[in-house]
């Protein structure tokens, strides 16, 4: 059987773990790729991940390079490249900078790897996922972005917090943007098949879908410098996973909706069936009229968002 080929774009703490993670779940060799001006960098991580694999188990070959020709063929590429968040940025302010790196890095997946499944983690994602597609001109089921597997995972761990209960009997869903705009859907969300809002009072489960929204930038806050990693390659690594071995995972992604929730052709965060060549399906999921009316605002930023990334896009050619 042949073994998947994974390449990680960008050899920071999102693309390093991110490998690391699919590295121990066996899902295919990984190749870790930075920009030259990295010099060494991505293979001297390669390396300590290789140096790892007799402790922790695993037999995937790791590469570490800053040459594309190195990612040919690869089965999923993730994009983990661009600038992180610094304390008092928005994912928002990131849209500029982002933007011309994503297309950057889009034009060499087009060129080298022209049959992946691409997955986006740079932020503002919506965004950027839309930037990556615009670029690559793959199908829209195969260019997807990484967000709600983490703000889900945010959500499932402050309400398994709130009851003391283990966080693997807490399922939760979430539309919309990666963002302050994010609809977590308390109405789809239960601790071991029991529906959240008959165990936790509205006002406080309103102050954890609150902390949800901005559960990244108290990251960052903490920290200092830099953004979180650990969950988002967690999360990455599970998408992954889902693709690579065709499991038909029902996980919350930013795919592209046209028709589906009315969006009318933007990339935003959407339950899908996730599979072999990526999206196989979005999923239609009943809303409250409050979670309705939240989503239509999130969505609408994601216009925003798009239209002015494109007005960046297209300053230089106006001067």
């Amino acid at each position: 059987m042949k073994r998947a080929k994974i390449t990680v774009v960008g050899a920071g703490n999102v693309g390093a773990t991110c490998a690391l993670y699919c590295a121990q779940a066996g899902l295919g060799d990984v190749v870790l790729l930075d920009t030259p001006r990295a010099g060494d960098m991505p293979k001297g991580k390669a390396l300590d991940l290789a140096e790892a694999a007799p402790v922790l188990g695993y037999t995937s070959n790791l590469t570490g390079t800053t040459d594309y020709a190195d990612t040919a063929n690869s089965d999923v590429v993730v994009v983990t490249a661009g600038v992180a968040r610094k304390p008092g940025m928005s994912r928002d302010d990131l849209l500029s900078i982002n933007a011309g790196i994503v297309g950057s890095v889009g034009e060499q997946i087009k060129a080298t790897s022209p049959n992946a499944v691409v997955i986006v983690v740079s932020n503002p994602v919506d965004t950027m996922v839309q930037r990556m597609c615009d670029v690559t001109g793959f199908p829209h089921s195969r260019v997807i972005g990484q967000a709600g597997v983490l703000d889900a995972a945010r959500f499932c761990c402050f309400i398994a917090m709130e009851l003391g209960v283990s966080p693997e009997d807490v399922n939760a869903m979430l539309l919309g943007g990666h963002g302050d705009s994010m609809v977590p859907l308390a109405s789809c969300s239960s601790v071991g098949g029991i529906p959240v809002t008959q165990l936790i009072a509205p006002d406080r489960l309103a102050e954890i879908v609150q902390r949800t929204r901005v559960g990244g930038g108290e990251i960052v806050n903490l920290l200092g410098t830099g953004s979180a990693y650990y969950a988002p390659a967690a999360s990455t690594a599970k998408m992954v996973q889902a693709i690579v071995r065709d499991e038909n995972r029902v996980l919350a992604c930013v795919a592209y909706c046209d028709q589906e929730y009315s969006v009318g052709g933007y990339y935003v965060g959407v339950p899908v069936v996730l599979g072999d060549g990526g999206v196989k399906k979005i999923v239609n999921v009943d809303m409250t009229l409050e979670e309705k009316a939240l989503f239509a605002k999130s969505c609408d930023a994601v216009r925003t968002n798009v239209a002015n990334m494109q007005k960046v896009l297209e300053a230089p050619k106006q001067a």
